[in-house]
Order: C-alpha cells, then sequence, then structure tokens
C-alpha cells in the first residue's frame, strides 16, 4: 500500500504533465524534458502516468495530438497536412498513420464523413458528393 504522500506526489505530477500536454500538444515534447519541467525524474512521471492515468506519456501524447486532429480536420480550412504540423507531425505519412490507428480511419476519410461526403478535394477519396 503506498504513502497518502506518494499518491498525492504522483496525482500532481501527472496533472502537471498533461496541463503541458495540453498546452503544447504540438510541439515536439519528450518524457525527460517534462520531468525536468515538473521537477521530476523520468521514472517518477512514468510511476504517475502508469498509476495515476492508466497510460503512459507516450501514449496520452498520442491521445491528445489525435484528438486535436479530429477537431481541426472537422473544420474545412487547413490541408491533412497542416493539421498533421499543427498537431506535432512532420511527416505527414507518420500522422496519417497515427490517426487510422487511433481513429480507424485515413485523415480524409474521416474529414469526408464529418463533410457527409462533400467539400473540397481531400473528401473525394472518402466517397462520392452527395
Amino acid at each position: 500500500m503506498q504513502r497518502p504522500a506518494t499518491i498525492e506526489l504522483r496525482r500532481n505530477l501527472y496533472e502537471d504533465a498533461t496541463a503541458i500536454v495540453a498546452q503544447e500538444y504540438g510541439s515536439d515534447l519528450a518524457l525527460d524534458d517534462i520531468a525536468r519541467r515538473v521537477a521530476s525524474s523520468r521514472r517518477q512521471l512514468q510511476r504517475a502516468y502508469r498509476e495515476i492515468g492508466r497510460t503512459t506519456f507516450r501514449a496520452h501524447l498520442t491521445s491528445v495530438r489525435m484528438e486535436r486532429a479530429a477537431e481541426l480536420l472537422a473544420g474545412r480550412s487547413l490541408t491533412v497536412r497542416d493539421v498533421a504540423r499543427r498537431v506535432g507531425y512532420r511527416q505527414p505519412a507518420q500522422f496519417a498513420k497515427a490517426f487510422r490507428r487511433h481513429h480507424g480511419v485515413a485523415p480524409s476519410e474521416y474529414r469526408a464523413r464529418r463533410d457527409g461526403g462533400s467539400g473540397g478535394p481531400e473528401a473525394v477519396a472518402g466517397g462520392a458528393a452527395g
């Protein structure tokens, strides 16, 4: 059984780290950098993610990025490449692979479904306009 002080420390580390991720998901974030910024060791932050968040840093960062990407794709003003860049991916192919793994469809298909099959050249790959 863990001491209440240990649980509270890990909860605070987790909350501080997730706040940074929520604000800076589009930049190049690394576990070591976040640990340093929340005045913790890499290992302590990993434990906080596992025990408090029931996840890993990498899985959390990817989830935040993919949820924000879905929001950006729902709008029609940005290309898939622009969305990829805004959520922290330099390579659109890596972004598309991560998006498909997270959402079950390619970014362009996700957008086409959101648009009801119409709207912009990227939507055409997802289905016929109605």
